[in-house]
């Protein structure tokens, strides 16, 4: 299964959720895969830490193999690194991806990803974490998963930005990936005792979006994760948050 983690509003939890998701998934035996295709590089620095820094081989350097500047390219396993998380691997970010986006797109390459992890064995789960854009990476994202996970922040402006990116969806469905599905709305930053979160989440159920059951809460506890390149499940594995985390896990493993 590959799921994508895509909202084009920037600070609604793509990184976080789509690093638990996986660090949820390999700690239950699952050899799983995380790409971080955001030139920030969050999702990178998150399972990472400092190492990080350390990488010769990036998601930058596949795509510039793409643009035919190797004369035999490798295949996408050699740019996989472990993490230091049993079954956890990733494809590492990198700040040149933006500065490579728009030769990608000029000659059609949306579709390479997708053929490279046809040919990449033996992941049983594979997260993708995106940019805050309907960038080339956004969109060869979603060409290559099975399913789409939107993050929600309980603000008015992330629900007017779910109108145009369910749009969007569907766009790169009918267009590029007919198999492509939107599993689920995950709702982060909940605060139950706040009205707003609450009326937000029953107007969008009301209009049939398609709302997942587990909800993430506010919690500072995230920014030390964060800080110390721990996914919830390796900080605290008994914190309310990490509960919410492996519920959400159980809801889209069934």
């Amino acid at each position: 299964m590959r799921r994508v983690v895509f909202n084009q509003k920037g600070g609604v939890g793509k990184s976080t959720i789509a690093c638990n998701l996986a660090a949820i998934g390999a700690a239950r035996g699952r050899r799983t895969l995380l790409i971080d295709l955001d030139a920030q590089a969050n999702a990178s620095r998150y399972v990472l830490g400092t190492a990080l820094e350390q990488q010769e081989k990036t998601l930058a350097h596949f795509f510039d193999d793409l643009l035919g500047y190797k004369l035999f390219p490798e295949t996408l396993a050699s740019y996989v690194v472990r993490t230091p998380f049993a079954g956890l691997d990733v494809l590492p970010s990198d700040p040149r991806l933006e500065e490579l986006q728009f030769k990608l797109e000029s000659r059609y390459k949306m579709y390479k990803l997708r053929e490279s992890l046809d040919k990449l064995p033996g992941y049983d789960e594979v997260f993708i974490d995106t940019p805050p854009a309907l960038n080339f990476f956004t969109r060869s994202a979603l060409i290559a998963a099975d399913s789409c996970l939107i993050p929600f922040d309980c603000d008015d402006f992330s629900r007017r930005a779910l109108y145009t990116l369910m749009d969007s969806v569907r766009e790169i469905r009918s267009d590029h990936n007919r198999e492509l599905r939107v599993e689920g709305i995950v709702v982060n930053n909940y605060q139950a005792r706040a009205r707003l979160p609450a009326r937000l989440v029953e107007e969008l159920r009301g209009e049939g979006m398609p709302i997942l059951d587990a909800f993430l809460s506010a919690s500072i506890k995230i920014r030390e994760s964060h800080h110390q390149a721990l996914p919830m499940i390796h900080l605290d594995p008994r914190h309310k948050l990490t509960d919410e985390f492996s519920a959400l896990y159980d809801l889209l493993a069934h």
